[in-house]
């Protein structure tokens, strides 16, 4: 068993330490846990964000992982990784950063448009123009060639049963299947009843014959304690005949 969507408090919205999540996992049988933490970016502007890691503390959370990971070695694998949206004007610094430290892999939160200073939150109710956003910046994330798997694919709030949601949806899931990249079936969104993950898009993923991955999204280390929640997700997916999958694209 396998997750690569895990935060720490140094996000500004998650609690407990990077060891006290690797404690939990050992405790469920995890036999590989991958933190993603929210990447930082080197913004332009004064912009200050305050759901995500900041630039300097990026290198903590890396140290810090890597004297866990060999703490550890002998329970269970760590993976060093970052959820970053695709704000194309940062892509160059992105690239640089995953260079200069030894990140294992990122996935896709796309949050935002454009970028977080000036950009409109997806998962508010969207517009049909602003659903088709969404789902270009997805794609042009995934044809990047960066990302490992894309997070809670279905974030973007729009009426599920209208027919430019499967439209523009359909255009996502395609693209995925094209690249072979996962997409998540967010654990956090299921168990606090979110308007994500949706049964109309997973309709849509089964179609297309997406793979998909569950993803923990643990914002406190008891999240990977809920067998319980992780069982039945995973016991939905199957009656729905959706392909799991636990294997993901590295970096390195």
């Amino acid at each position: 068993m396998k997750n690569y969507h895990t935060h720490t408090k140094r996000c500004y919205h998650a609690i407990d330490n990077e060891e006290d999540y690797i404690l939990a996992a050992i405790k469920s049988g995890y036999s590989e846990l991958g933190f993603s933490d929210h990447t930082p970016w080197h913004y332009d502007s004064s912009f200050h964000s305050t759901m995500r890691m900041e630039e300097d503390k990026l290198e903590g959370y890396v140290n810090t992982l890597l004297g866990l990971r060999e703490k550890y070695k002998n329970q269970i694998s760590i993976k060093i990784g970052l959820e970053c949206e695709y704000f194309e004007k940062y892509i160059p610094w992105l690239k640089k950063t995953l260079k200069n430290y030894p990140i294992d892999y990122i996935i896709l939160g796309n949050h935002f448009d454009d970028t977080d200073e000036t950009g409109i939150y997806f998962g508010r109710p969207l517009t049909q123009q602003q659903l088709t956003k969404y789902v270009d910046n997805c794609i042009k994330a995934i044809h990047s060639g960066l990302y490992s798997y894309v997070a809670h694919p279905d974030l973007a709030c729009y009426k599920t049963d209208d027919p430019f949601y499967y439209q523009e949806m359909k255009r996502l899931c395609l693209a995925a299947k094209e690249a072979n990249m996962p997409l998540e079936f967010n654990l956090l969104g299921y168990s606090t009843n979110r308007h994500y993950p949706n049964t109309t898009f997973f309709k849509i993923a089964k179609e297309v014959g997406n793979k998909v991955i569950i993803g923990t999204d643990a914002h406190e280390s008891s999240a990977l304690l809920d067998m319980q929640t992780y069982q039945q997700a995973k016991a939905l997916l199957e009656q729905m005949g959706l392909e799991l999958t636990e294997e993901i694209k590295f970096l390195r």
